[in-house]
């Protein structure tokens, strides 16, 4: 397990180191080598832009920009949070790239994105949250790039308002906000969130407009009880929520939130088994799922699931 870089994460120097637990067979990646992956990352350079792949240290970089799958991360690299679990960089982040959204539109032309994942750092800092910029750069994406179906990941937008208003009436494919955790570990995972609040915004989103995809993601392995994983389950299923993922906490350094336990594989099968029973139109539980994994893909699955379920009564 790496050492945290205290330049790049001075914050997170003063936390106690963890030691690591040994990763299983099931968790294990192979190192990215493909010369897509190359080119892929050459491409994100040039258009100046930051992905989430690189700055959460996805496990499934290699994977998926060996398909040509990025998803970017708009409002710069620094965020004005400080979550135990993230390996994005705290601090006072710098002024909006105006010409973010064309260098967003831009790259998805240039890759033949069918579907694109926009998210971003969060920007307590903004009187919009940083809402506005999502909005150019789904209207730039629009004109530019016209089949590729749009997913957002946002923040939470605390303390906003009309941010989420302004988001979805910006008309992307899917609203994403994930929980991240159960409401019992907020405290120490993600200290800055309210529960309550993303949960009202996910049933804010899809109360505003109903035909919308709506999506969040939880990780497991930093301590939370089956029930609570469950109780979560429920919750965003009161709140109308379409699509469900599940994936393995793992610990960016070893002065991040320490790794619990490693999740089984027949457990995430079980969670995913539950899930469906609860009425999630779409769910990916696995240790190496990803809120962003497999998103064009399981765009279309979701799609398809809808119309099943409205052929069906």
């Amino acid at each position: 397990m790496a050492k945290i870089d205290v330049l790049r994460h001075p914050e997170k120097a003063k936390r106690p180191e963890n030691p690591p637990l040994r990763k299983p067979a099931w968790i294990r990646v192979k190192a990215p080598s493909s010369p897509v992956y190359g080119e892929t990352r050459r491409l994100m350079r040039e258009q100046n832009l930051h992905t989430v792949c690189e700055e959460a240290a996805c496990p499934n970089i290699g994977e998926c920009w060996a398909q040509k799958h990025v998803t970017v991360m708009i409002l710069g690299d620094i965020c004005t949070r400080a979550c135990a679990f993230c390996n994005v960089r705290t601090g006072k982040p710098g002024a909006v790239d105006p010409n973010e959204p064309e260098h967003v539109a831009d790259s998805a032309a240039i890759l033949g994105l069918r579907h694109m994942v926009i998210t971003s750092v969060d920007r307590d800092d903004l009187d919009d949250g940083g809402a506005s910029q999502f909005v150019r750069c789904i209207e730039r994406l629009r004109a530019v790039s016209p089949a590729t179906t749009i997913e957002i990941l946002t923040p939470d937008f605390r303390g906003k308002t009309g941010a989420l208003e302004t988001v979805v009436a910006a008309g992307p494919d899917v609203f994403n906000h994930n929980l991240e955790t159960v409401p019992r570990l907020y405290p120490t995972i993600r200290p800055g969130a309210r529960y309550f609040h993303s949960l009202r915004l996910l049933d804010e989103a899809k109360r505003l407009r109903p035909s919308l995809f709506t999506k969040s993601g939880i990780m497991v392995g930093l301590g939370e009880e089956r029930g609570e994983v469950l109780q979560v389950m429920d919750d965003l299923r009161s709140a109308d929520v379409d699509f469900l993922t599940i994936g393995q906490y793992l610990a960016p350094t070893t002065r991040h939130a320490p790794v619990a336990r490693f999740v089984t594989p027949e457990e995430f099968e079980e969670y995913r088994r539950l899930a469906l029973a609860k009425g999630f139109l779409l769910v990916s539980a696995s240790p190496l799922t990803r809120s962003s994994y497999h998103a064009d893909s399981d765009f279309e699955k979701l799609r398809a699931a809808r119309l099943a379920r409205l052929a069906g009564g």
